[in-house]
C-alpha cells in the first residue's frame, strides 16, 4: 500500500486513497488537519488527506511512499490528536511480489487459458492466466489477492472456467509501466530478480 507526499506539487498534505471513487459522489468531513473522504453514495471510506503534515512527521520522502507499519503508527497518532478515531487496520503485506512459474498445464474447459503454479517466496499459488507467452521457468510479476491495480481494480479470489485462481500475473501494461509492449503478454523479468522480492513499479 502506498501513500503520496509531494510538497511541490500539492503542498504539505499526505494522500492516503484507499479507494477510486466518482467525483461527484464524494463527501469531505473535516477533523482539524484531517479530511476524511467517504461515498455520498453508500458511505464507504475512499481515503483521507492529511494536512500539515511535517508538523508532525519528518517526511523526506517524496512522491509515491510505501506505508510501513512505522509510518501508520505516527498517522495513527495523527488521528488521535485530531480527534479522529477511525481504526487504520490495513494489511500492509506486498501485494505485488516477484513470482517464479513453476508449472503450466493447459486449462481444460479453455483452450486460451493455463494454469500455473507460481512460487511468490512466502506461498505457493494457483493463477489461472491467459498470456501467450506465459511459461514454465520464468520469473514475473504477481499482483496477489489485495492487490489493487493502478488502473483501479482489485485483485480477488476468482474461478476461471471454474478453475480457483489466487492472483493475477502481470504485463507492463496492467503494471502502468512505460513504454510497456503493444503485444498481449506478461512481463517476463531477468533472473536477477529474488524470489518472493516486493517488485516496485
Amino acid at each position: 500500500m502506498h501513500v503520496f507526499y509531494n510538497t511541490k506539487g500539492i503542498g504539505d498534505v499526505l494522500l492516503m486513497p484507499l479507494k477510486d471513487g466518482d467525483r461527484n459522489d464524494i463527501k469531505e468531513t473535516r477533523y482539524g488537519d484531517i479530511v476524511k473522504i467517504t461515498s455520498k453514495k453508500d458511505g464507504s471510506l475512499l481515503g483521507y488527506n492529511l494536512f500539515n503534515f511535517s508538523h508532525y512527521v519528518d517526511m523526506n520522502e517524496q512522491g509515491k511512499v510505501r506505508l510501513t507499519e512505522e509510518l501508520l503508527e505516527e498517522i495513527r497518532t495523527i488521528f488521535k490528536k485530531n480527534e479522529l478515531n477511525d481504526a487504520l487496520d490495513f494489511d500492509l503485506t506486498p501485494k505485488f511480489v516477484v513470482g517464479y512459474v513453476e508449472e503450466k498445464a493447459a486449462h481444460e474447459n479453455a483452450d486460451k487459458l493455463n494454469v500455473c503454479t507460481v512460487d511468490v517466496g512466502s506461498e505457493t499459488l494457483q493463477i489461472v492466466c491467459g498470456a501467450p507467452n506465459v511459461d514454465a521457468g520464468q520469473k514475473v510479476v504477481v499482483a496477489k489477492v489485495g492487490a489493487v491495480m493502478p488502473g483501479g481494480m482489485k485483485i480477488k479470489p476468482t474461478k476461471l472456467r471454474g478453475v480457483p485462481s489466487n492472483g493475477m500475473i502481470c504485463s507492463a501494461k496492467e503494471l502502468g509501466l512505460p513504454d510497456a509492449p503493444k503485444e498481449k503478454g506478461i512481463l517476463v523479468l531477468e533472473d536477477s530478480y529474488d524470489i518472493g522480492q516486493v517488485f516496485d513499479f
